[in-house]
Parts: structure tokens; C-alpha cells; sequence
């Protein structure tokens, strides 16, 4: 136990008072239902978009609200905290059960879920001014990129739907298939006037990006 907490201590860097919160943010729901990281995800989760808020504002401050809430979805989202995770090589500390047990860098959601979870535990063991440091350091790469903001499919279909027929993109999620801990959803997106098109991801956001970029693709929207 002590040299698994101390290895993840050296890699952020940061000796916690609380050894078992530490060990918590990394047990994944399917590995003990009872005892997992779930509080601290959702903890995690709402202290990243704070930081990042106040970050970006510090950033952009001639910046319109839109443009500024683009480069906030971006930065917290699941990608993002997967890509943080893997960063600092955090997935061979992640307890998962049986159906986890080949866990990759694939794995976003469980690979994101356990780095908002470790930004929570931070939060309550160290204080805000410490996971603000933790935080800044390890989005800074992120960070650094938000000054190209990069619209999503699914928003610049969006925009450009409603700029053109005043209507919202039409999407239609098929039964999802696969096992549920690798599972494939289906998505079909149209807008007026445009043929249907299939998009898959291993989750519904995914899939919705990936039909919509096929129709923007077959539109000609830049």
C-alpha cells in the first residue's frame, strides 16, 4: 500500500495527509461498488470547470462569452481529462473489476472518471490554491492551445443549421451494441435538405460528433 501511494505522490508531486482518499480516487466502481471514486469524480469534475473558468476569463478577457464557452468544452471534457490521465501515466494504478481487466489507454471514460476524481481528492486534501497549481500544470499544454479555438462537428453543424433554416440537427440514437464496458452506440444526423448519415463512437456524444462531421464533410462546410 505505501509504495503504490508513494509512487503516485512522486509522479504529481504532491504528498497527501490523507493516504486513503488518495487510494479511493483510483477505485473504479466496477471494482467495489460500495468503496470507488464516484463522489470524488463528481467533486473533481466541478473544481476543474471552476479553475479552468478562471483561467480562460484571466486569458481572454476581450473575449465574447461564446467563444470562451467553446474553449471551456474543450478543455474539460472527456478527451481532455483521458489525455491528462495519460500524461502522467495514471492507468497503472486504476483498480477496475474483472471486465476491466485489460484496461487501456482506450479507456477514456474510466481514464477521464479517475482524473477528476484525483483532482478531488487534492481539492479536499490540499486546499484550493494547491489543485489550482495542479491543475494549471497539467492543462497548461491544453491551455496553451485554447488561443485556436477548434469548433466540434456537432457544433459547427449546429451553427450552421440554424444560420441557414433556422432549425437544429436531427439526431436518432439506434440501440447500442457491444459489451457494456466497451459498448458501440449508433447515431443518425440530418438537417434539412441533406441526406442521413451513420455515426459510431463508444458513447453517444462520440457517435453524434462522428455522424456529424460525415455530414459536414459531405455538405462542404468549412
Amino acid at each position: 500500500m505505501k509504495n503504490y501511494i508513494k509512487k503516485i505522490e512522486q509522479i504529481i508531486q504532491i504528498r497527501f495527509n490523507n493516504k486513503e482518499l488518495l487510494s479511493k480516487s483510483f477505485i473504479h466502481k466496477s471494482y467495489n461498488k460500495k468503496v470507488n471514486n464516484e463522489k470524488l469524480e463528481f467533486l473533481g469534475d466541478r473544481v476543474i470547470g471552476l479553475i479552468i473558468s478562471k483561467k480562460l476569463l484571466n486569458m481572454f478577457p476581450n473575449e465574447n462569452e461564446g467563444i470562451i464557452d467553446k474553449k471551456f468544452a474543450n478543455l474539460v471534457n472527456k478527451d481532455t481529462c483521458a489525455n491528462v490521465a495519460k500524461n502522467l501515466n495514471l492507468k497503472q494504478f486504476i483498480k477496475t473489476g474483472k471486465s476491466y481487466n485489460n484496461l487501456t489507454n482506450t479507456h477514456t471514460k474510466v481514464l477521464s472518471d479517475t482524473c477528476e476524481a484525483l483532482v478531488g481528492a487534492i481539492y479536499l486534501d490540499q486546499g484550493f490554491i494547491n489543485v489550482e497549481k495542479f491543475i494549471l500544470n497539467n492543462w497548461n499544454i491544453f491551455l496553451a492551445n485554447s488561443y485556436n479555438t477548434k469548433i466540434d462537428p456537432k457544433t459547427k453543424l449546429q451553427e450552421f443549421s440554424l444560420k441557414k433554416f433556422k432549425k437544429l440537427p436531427i439526431y436518432k440514437t439506434f440501440k447500442k451494441t457491444g459489451p457494456n464496458h466497451n459498448p458501440i452506440f449508433k447515431v443518425q444526423v440530418q438537417i434539412q435538405d441533406s441526406y442521413k448519415f451513420i455515426g459510431y463512437g463508444n458513447s453517444k456524444k462520440n457517435a453524434e460528433q462522428d455522424a456529424a462531421l460525415k455530414l459536414i464533410h459531405n455538405l462542404s462546410i468549412k
